[in-house]
């Protein structure tokens, strides 16, 4: 194989930077804070917090020290995200002491390859004769996904090219190993993420056969005669996990009980299923498939519409972090993982680069502003790996049944996937703001930032600035280097009501038909036309789906993107006596006590209380109840002031 040198960025590849006050501050936070804490955390030296082992394994399998292998089978993969998040944080700016630090990694990685190209600490050092045995259970090729793509993203920030290479030989080596050709295994891997590593190291070398071993590993999920059946039963049906023998074998779990292109709900884990279909939009926007476009959009209807938390969070039972059914959705015994939430983002950005449709951008901006944002401390040193809806602390202790659910965030975790997986969100984030379809740029997220694009043959420049998510005013200045005809298009969001649009200075028409949630203005653009966007940010209640029943009686806030929250910081315990007024209005006022400030929304409603109670545990008599003002802060900040009560869905009632 020849060794890289130069690459040119993949094709349509937009050049955004981001300059933006809110997500500006997050992701400085994850570049001076969250990153180096990472860095610790992985070399074992975070005082208080669960050891990682990650880098210790490393050294280990590179004959650098003695001893043996430490934490998860796929321990490997948090140094490839916290690796990924750098190569991102890099292109945003160099920084050469984060950069000696990645490279000695990279060093260290380096040492430990195989010298066929294999790289796996776990099979390495614990059980070296068992390479690709148990792609069921043990995230070989998932781990290899995650160094690909930590190695595309290093490339492209630093031009540097040992990881890609050390990447390239593992890439190679795989291909030796599965495939359609006589001789290699018809398998793919328990845990999606290969496909979508494979599909990024093809575009930045052009090499087909990524691809086609991406395509591959899509293609045979689920087919019969169904390899992780067959794999299961020459293990002797014995699990990886438990070390006992198991007598059925769920493969919904995995997304592999039917063909991809069957496939209508979303089931089994939950970011295994949104890592695949992630990779099934990749794969049918680069080959035009029809059927695995149709199939991405009937699983993404079910889970969005049927299987998705207000916050955007998905995966509603802690049993294998997974769906369940329709309209299932508890909100004190929800998992709702942070992978899963990052991964639906991922979904979502590459459904927004198969068709133009608002409604992939609304969710994006509801899973990012909420579950993603929510899950880091705003010290970027702790971390959720469930994000609840709801919570008591004391039966998050005493309930065996909620043991999952936490009231504070922690330091780090045994299964540390989250907190990097943000990280490398966050630095990333300007890739998710714009798409292009033909000649027109589709705005998606409404975040400051400038970029430069061609449009109709014509080059242009076009920056936005916002004061989102507290403000709704929006402006986009658009500067072509010639006059020039083509589109720009706006999301409206689903939240909003009443949006004006002016292009300067004049109103456009009321009236006028969106194109699938976008109102696009096609026009001749001369050097500084402005374009302003006025969303009205009112804080206003939702509704549950009647068949939601969790929600029955109850009702949520939001205001603009931000879904909020009672704590009971603000508003005494318990909670659960609290039931908002249905008519009173709502009022705002920005709260600079939270951290980092935010819009705090207040309401009328009443509390029911143990005084006056004549009953014992049960009376024929309603508990009287007393007004009160109920105060609710963004979902998002809530547990940063200590360990205590928070409630989402709020009872209404009353005058």
């Amino acid at each position: 194989m020849n060794k890289i040198t130069e690459i040119q960025p993949a094709a349509g590849q937009l050049s955004v930077k981001l300059q933006d006050e809110f997500w500006g501050s997050c992701i400085k936070l994850v570049q001076d804070v969250v990153i180096p804490y990472q860095y610790e955390a992985l070399h074992d030296r975070v005082a208080g917090a669960e050891p990682s082992y990650a880098i210790a394994n490393f050294e280990i399998a590179a004959g650098r020290r003695e001893g043996e292998f430490g934490g998860m089978v796929f321990q490997d993969s948090d140094i490839a995200k916290w690796l990924e998040a750098v190569g991102y944080s890099l292109s945003i700016s160099r920084d050469p002491g984060l950069e000696a630090q990645a490279d000695a990694v990279i060093d260290l990685i380096g040492e430990a390859q195989q010298p066929d190209g294999y790289l796996n600490t776990y099979f390495t050092i614990k059980e070296p004769g068992k390479r690709w045995t148990n792609l069921h259970e043990c995230h070989e090729l998932y781990c290899a996904g995650h160094f690909i793509e930590a190695a595309v993203a290093y490339y492209e920030a630093t031009g540097k090219a040992k990881l890609l290479n050390i990447m390239r030989r593992m890439a190679d080596h795989i291909d030796s190993v599965f495939g359609p050709e006589e001789g290699k295994l018809k398998g793919y891997d328990g845990h999606q993420e290969i496909e979508l590593a494979l599909i990024k190291l093809y575009r930045l070398t052009g090499e087909k056969k990524y691809l086609e071993l991406s395509s591959f590993f899509i293609d045979q999920r689920g087919q019969e005669p169904n390899f992780l059946r067959q794999e299961w039963e020459a293990r002797g049906r014995l699990s990886y996990w438990t070390g006992t023998r198991s007598s059925s074998l769920d493969l919904s779990y995995n997304q592999a009980h039917l063909p991809v292109r069957e496939q209508s709900v979303a089931v089994g884990h939950s970011v295994r299923a949104v890592y695949m279909y992630a990779a099934m939009a990749d794969l049918a926007a680069l080959t035009g498939d029809e059927a695995l476009s149709d199939a991405c959009v009937r699983l993404w209807e079910n889970m969005t519409g049927k299987q998705m938390y207000i916050t955007g969070g998905i995966g509603s039972t802690h049993h294998g972090e997974a769906f369940t059914f329709d309209y299932d959705l508890p909100n004190d015994t929800v998992y709702a993982e942070t992978c899963a939430s990052v991964g639906l983002i991922f979904f979502a950005r590459r459904m927004l680069e198969l068709a133009p449709d608002a409604r992939y951008a609304d969710v994006l901006e509801r899973a990012l502003y909420n579950n993603v944002l929510g899950s880091m401390a705003q010290d970027g040193k702790h971390y959720f790996y469930v994000n609840p809806l709801e919570v008591w602390p004391q039966a998050c202790s005493c309930n065996p049944g909620k043991h999952h659910v936490k009231s504070e965030r922690q330091g780090w975790f045994g299964c540390a996937c989250c907190p990097p997986n943000v990280a490398r969100l966050l630095t990333s984030l300007n890739q998710y703001i714009y798409t292009v379809h033909g000649d027109t740029l589709y705005a998606n997220l409404y975040i400051g930032s400038t970029l430069n694009l061609k449009l109709g043959g014509t080059g242009v420049a076009v920056s936005q600035q916002s004061n989102y998510p507290w403000e709704g005013t929006v402006t986009l200045t658009v500067n072509p280097a010639a006059a020039g005809e083509f589109g720009i298009a706006l999301r409206i969001p689903s939240w909003s009501s009443g949006a004006e649009i002016r292009v300067n200075g004049v109103q456009l028409q009321p009236g006028g038909a969106l194109e699938q949630g976008y109102c696009v203005i096609r026009r001749v653009w001369s050097a500084g036309d402005i374009i302003e966007l006025q969303l009205p940010m009112e804080a206003h209640r939702v509704y549950a789906h009647p068949e939601l029943r969790a929600d029955a009686g109850r009702t949520a806030i939001q205001r603009g993107p931000l879904v909020y929250c009672l704590e009971s910081a603000d508003n005494g315990a318990p909670l659960s006596s609290i039931a908002l007024s249905e008519s009173a209005p709502f009022s705002e006022g920005f709260q600079d006590s939270l951290p980092g400030g935010a819009v705090v929304v207040k309401g009328k409603g009443w509390r029911s209380g143990r005084e006056g109670w004549s009953g014992g545990l049960y009376s024929r008599a309603k508990a009287p109840a007393a007004p009160v003002e109920v105060t609710a802060i963004p979902y998002y900040l809530w547990g940063n002031r200590g360990s205590g009560e928070m409630q989402v869905w709020i009872a209404e009632g009353g005058a």
